[in-house]
């Protein structure tokens, strides 16, 4: 039986708000092309989806229990900590749905509104989790907790526990202001844990850490470089003799296994091989369904492309690394957070690579060449099918041909 003020398995409700998630985030366009070998022939456009793509399993939960907590508390306040996913129409259908965000985006410390929150409010925790602290705090309001965090994050977390329950430092491959990865690097801190950890975005910030171990990087130059990214009083002397490496699991997974051999090397180096146990650790904590969009991506770009289309938020990390591997292969690929950035012969769309900055957002003329053209498509874990629905159905409507005839 679950704590009544704590719930991680929803409410088995899922029956009376079915209607709703069809309604919201299914598509009659995908499951038609799905149905035909993931091809959509159209006058000269032909249009291949990845064999994986779109919500979840993580995300499909989080959204179904968001649904869930409204249909079993209709009359209580519900906040959520952050975005739920990285979608802006399932955040904007959430407060439609009358639930409130305490923070947005990347933006705010929700802990700091913890006041206004009693034991007759219900507070959702995103599919990314959320920090201990934060956690602890709202137990303290008595408050209802449902909680969506997906379950290939509580893995990495548990292998953070344990590292940092053995004396070792946490080498986190993620983005340091990321909701997942504060979530995870709060985790050093639980059940004894010693509290340390060191967020690397990159090989880049990886060479600067196995510069420290080789002892070709001082101190003082590591914490200039990394410091936005270290455990309050981290000191790379003690703190980088053992180190277990994790990841925010919506990175590359390429880089994230690179990162690991890179800090691998260096302790090999330092170390030695009869020692490398007391000093380094490494386990997989990719994610199944990153690594199975990744990787159904790079199926689909061994094929000849003219265009390349990756659905999903700008914010979304998994969304952003399809892009730039689409963007490796196709010159002509484009990120867009949905169906309405394409408006005939013009697109708006983030280049790969570059910021969440919204001024990095463009619009190209005359994005779809002259046929036949062979289209690619994907989407990022967290978008739904009613998106990637749209995005065909404009996509057809810039050569004049709308989804009935296509689809007839």
């Amino acid at each position: 039986m679950q704590d009544q003020k704590y719930y991680r398995k929803g409410f088995k409700m899922r029956g009376e708000i079915q209607h709703l998630l069809d309604r919201d985030y299914q598509s009659a366009i995908v499951d038609s092309i799905r149905s035909s070998g993931n091809i959509l022939e159209a006058g000269d456009l032909t249009i291949t989806l990845a064999g994986e793509f779109g919500f979840c399993y993580g995300v499909d939960r989080a959204v179904d229990y968001a649904f869930q907590a409204r249909e079993k508390f209709p009359d209580k306040r519900i906040f959520i900590t952050g975005d739920m996913i990285h979608n802006a129409s399932m955040n904007d259908r959430l407060v439609e749905l009358g639930i409130e965000f305490l923070s947005e985006g990347f933006e705010g410390r929700p802990d700091e509104k913890f006041d206004e929150i009693g034991p007759e409010d219900v507070v959702l925790l995103p599919a990314f989790g959320a920090p201990v602290e934060w956690v602890n705090a709202l137990r303290e309001r008595g408050c209802i907790i449902v909680d969506t965090t997906c379950g290939s994050v509580l893995s990495v977390w548990k292998r953070v526990t344990r590292y940092a329950q053995k004396g070792f430092t946490s080498v986190i491959h993620g983005k340091y202001y990321h909701e997942e990865t504060k979530a995870t690097a709060s985790q050093t801190e639980k059940e004894g844990g010693n509290g340390k950890y060191l967020i690397v975005r990159n090989l880049e910030e990886t060479a600067h850490v196995t510069d420290f171990i080789r002892g070709e990087l001082d101190a003082e130059t590591l914490k200039e470089r990394l410091g936005h990214g270290m455990s309050p009083g981290f000191e790379p002397e003690t703190d980088l003799v053992s180190v277990g490496v994790a990841n925010q699991t919506t990175m590359l997974m390429t880089e994230t296994l690179a990162v690991g051999k890179e800090i691998q090397k260096a302790m090999l180096d330092r170390y030695g091989e009869e020692n490398i146990a007391e000093h380094f650790e490494l386990f997989d904590t990719i994610c199944s369904a990153t690594q199975d969009r990744q990787d159904a991506l790079m199926q689909l770009l061994d094929q000849p492309l003219d265009v390349m289309v990756v659905i999903g938020g700008y914010n979304s990390s998994n969304t952003n690394n399809l892009a730039i591997i689409a963007e490796e292969k196709v010159p002509r690929a484009f990120h867009i957070p949905d169906g309405s950035c394409i408006e005939g012969d013009s697109i708006r769309h983030k280049p790969a690579g570059t910021p969440l900055d919204p001024a990095q957002e463009i619009v190209e003329e005359g994005w779809l060449p002259d046929g036949p053209v062979r289209i690619g498509l994907t989407a990022g874990a967290s978008t739904p099918n009613s998106q990637i629905g749209r995005a065909v159905e404009r996509i057809l409507e810039a050569r004049n041909v709308s989804a009935e005839e296509a689809l007839a």
